[in-house]
């Protein structure tokens, strides 16, 4: 991929267009895969419910455990061709279906561990939380609202500006700690718009959830065009894991 250092402004409407256009350039494979995927996420899922339904034991643990591992295979999976299909679409190609359904271990294995080290993080703030309210519980009970404000404010600032972890855990090479680092300093500048596009993204895919449900095969892959054309803006085109190749 060619280097591009990206820029410290998001333009919203460009984002959409240009990810409206890269979907449209290959909807049937972005659309099939969504479908795929959801198909083994709704199966994995009823294994769950079988195993909860029956009295815990060795065959119910088993299922348990199949289902946690399978849904997390199939969602790391998913992520990373429509965002290997985006890419390649937001380049001008259109992604055949192959495309999108091809295994990278190593990019799920990256993606996995930088989720779960952010997943750690937004942990602790809980824990901390519960640790001061608490504490401020002792003094008065009107007091806990004060650490549950701070910490919603500081989900959704970290919420935010870690929009784009998936992407970096795929194209850009360093830990999840430097992951995190890229995250906050790449969006800081523009957090607001991303604000602004987090709330188009979630709009689109309101109305898709509205057409019966089906409208989400087509409004998940937009979004995920969308936000890849976002991180293009901000972060560049540089791809320093040939994740594409």
């Amino acid at each position: 991929m060619s280097d591009s250092s990206g820029s410290n402004r998001l333009q919203v409407m460009r984002a959409v267009e240009d990810g409206w256009k890269a979907f449209s350039r290959s909807p049937w494979p972005f659309v099939l895969f969504t479908l795929l995927a959801g198909v083994l996420s709704m199966l994995f899922q009823a294994i769950a419910n079988a195993a909860s339904g029956d009295s815990f034991g060795a065959g119910a643990a088993i299922a348990t455990i199949i289902s946690v591992v399978g849904s997390t295979v199939v969602s790391l999976w998913a992520v990373s061709g429509l965002i290997r299909g985006a890419w390649r679409a937001l380049d001008g190609q259109a992604p055949g279906f192959s495309d999108l359904a091809r295994w990278d271990g190593s990019a799920a294995g990256r993606l996995f561990i930088n989720q779960f080290v952010l997943g750690v993080l937004f942990f602790l703030i809980l824990l901390i939380t519960f640790v001061v309210a608490g504490g401020l519980a002792q003094i008065s009970q009107g007091l806990i609202v004060i650490p549950g404000i701070a910490a919603a404010l500081v989900f959704l600032y970290l919420g935010i500006n870690q929009k784009f972890l998936p992407w970096i855990a795929l194209l850009q090479k360093g830990n999840p700690i430097d992951t995190i680092q890229r995250g906050r300093a790449g969006v800081d500048p523009s957090w607001w718009w991303l604000l602004l596009l987090l709330i188009v993204e979630s709009l689109i895919l309101l109305v898709g959830l509205l057409l019966c449900g089906v409208g989400l095969l087509a409004a998940a892959p937009v979004v995920i065009c969308i936000s890849t054309a976002a991180y293009r803006q901000l972060f560049g085109t540089d791809d320093a894991r040939e994740f594409l190749n």
